[in-house]
């Protein structure tokens, strides 16, 4: 799985390489992409890090103008992070090289094969919940 994981990664990394982001910046646009905005907490819980460190991660993508950070309707306290028309444009890019690295990868394998994948990876998603 390690092994796995670091290919994956190093491929994510030379795919996006023109768009200069840390594999963590690319992880945070990548869970922003379906266009909700979400608290610092709830960010910090999709990317799997805690908000102090995401705060780092939100400072660089805000100066790349991906992101803005605001109040939530109704609670001040909280800071809700959404994306900016470049923001979109840059996870939309995203999403679709992961996409195209899933197909690729699964292209040719029986569905079986793939089925129990997408099963082994909704249970390692459950034991990290």
């Amino acid at each position: 799985m390690q092994r796995a994981t670091h290919a994956t990664l190093q491929l994510i990394a030379a795919e996006l390489v023109d768009l200069d982001l840390t594999a963590s910046e690319i992880n945070a646009l990548a869970n922003l992409a379906d266009g909700r905005g979400r608290t610092v907490s709830q960010l910090g819980a999709a990317v799997g890090t805690r908000p102090t460190t995401l705060t780092g991660v939100l400072d660089r993508l805000e100066r790349r103008g991906h992101i803005t950070r605001g109040t939530r309707t109704g609670d001040r306290r909280s800071v809700l992070v959404e994306l900016t028309d470049s923001g979109r444009a840059t996870a939309a890019a995203i999403t679709r090289t992961l996409a195209a690295i899933e197909n690729r990868a699964m292209d040719g394998l029986p569905a079986e094969a793939v089925a129990g994948f997408h099963a082994v990876l909704d249970a390692l998603v459950k034991v990290g919940s």
